[in-house]
């Protein structure tokens, strides 16, 4: 078979990575009609279906996945080869992550990485947003989930685990002996899942006492402060949390570190896997990973 008319190849690996023709329409500069026009042809050529379009979310058929990964890679080599000659991709790591992992773990990290590559800039970002690389000056992402970002390689890192923390000061004010004790004290953030997944493995009920009006935080970290200064219980990565654990500002009352199914990846277009910063960055990660066991 002949290679398919650039357009509409165009076309498809922009739905393809972004799951959307209205976000395609608006990268390629096309109305959605346009985009629309190119997938039916390419679909006829191909003789079967590429897209599965539902009310809520477009979704690559068995044979839409089958030609995307190889449509975005090459797509992704030509961005690479025509990319702006005045900027140097290859002395230039951008680094997003997500607020918790940059503060409570990369960024302690980050300087003995530079240390050891110190001809190559490193810039860190935080946030909890989906990055999107061909609009985005970001080399690599880290971000959370269960590792499947259509036309993204995704590189595991490490598995999310969670436990109670609490200060000192307000465990002294408590009988803990077994964790429904926990039910009597505040708990921060009580909406978020790791709660009700820690209490399961816990063998409580979590649901069976009425909730208590509370702080809801953005992240880790804000509830690791409040939980610092003695506003509550907080639900904390214990890896995450081991300078407050060692010197007894935190206290983890349980053992239990209660897994979620998620866990940290490091996230790139798959075109990018061989660039020199980001081999250097991965296997860094990944070795200070393997000494950094949970």
């Amino acid at each position: 078979m002949s290679i398919p008319p650039l357009a509409a190849l165009r076309a498809f690996e922009a739905v393809a990575r972004h799951l959307s023709f209205t976000r395609a329409a608006e990268e390629l500069g096309m109305t959605q009609a346009a985009v629309s026009y190119q997938i039916r042809m390419l679909e006829e050529r191909m003789g079967a279906p590429l897209f599965l379009r539902k009310p809520r979310e477009v979704v690559l058929t068995e044979t839409g996945a089958l030609f995307a990964r190889p449509t975005i890679d090459a797509f992704e080599i030509l961005r690479e080869a025509y990319a702006d000659p005045t900027t140097d991709l290859v002395s230039t790591l951008s680094i997003s992550t997500m607020p918790t992992f940059a503060g409570a773990w990369l960024s302690p990290r980050l300087g003995k990485f530079q240390m050891n590559n110190p001809d190559l800039a490193v810039r860190l970002e935080t946030s909890d947003s989906i990055v999107d690389f061909a609009r985005e000056d970001i080399s690599v992402a880290i971000r959370g989930g269960t590792g499947n970002w259509p036309g993204l390689t995704a590189q595991h890192l490490m598995e999310m685990d969670y436990s109670p923390m609490l200060s000192p000061t307000l465990a002294a004010k408590y009988d803990i002996r077994e964790p429904a004790d926990l039910l009597k004290l505040p708990l921060l953030d009580r909406g978020d899942r790791n709660w009700a997944v820690w209490m399961r493995e816990a063998g409580v009920d979590f649901w069976e006492t009425p909730p208590k009006p509370g702080l809801t935080l953005t992240t880790d970290l804000h509830e690791a402060r409040a939980a610092l200064a003695g506003y509550g219980v907080a639900m904390l990565t214990p890896r995450f949390f081991r300078f407050e654990l060692a010197t007894g500002s935190l206290i983890q009352p349980f053992p239990l570190a209660a897994k979620n199914g998620r866990s940290y990846w490091l996230v790139y277009p798959p075109g990018r896997r061989n660039r020199p910063a980001i081999r250097k960055f991965r296997a860094f990660l990944l070795d200070e990973i393997a000494c950094d066991p949970g």
